[in-house]
């Protein structure tokens, strides 16, 4: 039977794995999807400034109030904000804050990155192993 020309995932069903930002349900992650992902996001206290290499991000604030940090400015968000990182922007979100994360190409574990570290943040088997889930 041929693959469906279609994906579709329930994010509150797919388990959350830790990330930089905090713990994120990651949908449409796999060796068969390299076009985007989608990841619901809910931000914690201790969320890294990182950034990545290759990924454009896109965030969709849908809860709580706070702001980004973007290259060491600081920018105030609220629900349906919705901010364009491009790759090698230094970033992170701050408050009690949910979001709807689309990586563009698809999220690649090993394109997370701090300053001073050696190595991609997505090393760390947190990462790699726990983030595929896809639902079709």
């Amino acid at each position: 039977m041929p693959a469906k020309n279609y994906m579709i995932a329930q994010l509150d069903q797919i388990p959350p794995v830790p990330c930089p930002c905090g713990q994120a349900r990651r949908a449409f992650a796999g060796p068969d999807n390299q076009t985007a992902t989608v990841h619901l996001t809910d931000i914690s206290a201790e969320a890294r400034v990182h950034y990545h290499k290759k990924l454009t991000e896109i965030y969709v604030i849908l809860e709580g109030d706070g702001y980004m940090e973007l290259d060491g400015e600081r920018v105030p968000v609220k629900p349906m904000t919705a901010v364009f990182i491009r790759p090698g922007c230094r970033h992170r979100a701050v408050g009690n804050i949910r979001i709807l994360n689309i990586p563009v190409p698809a999220f690649d574990p090993a394109d997370e990155w701090f300053d001073g570290e050696e190595g991609a943040a997505g090393a760390a088997p947190a990462h790699a192993a726990a983030g595929a889930a896809v639902a079709r």
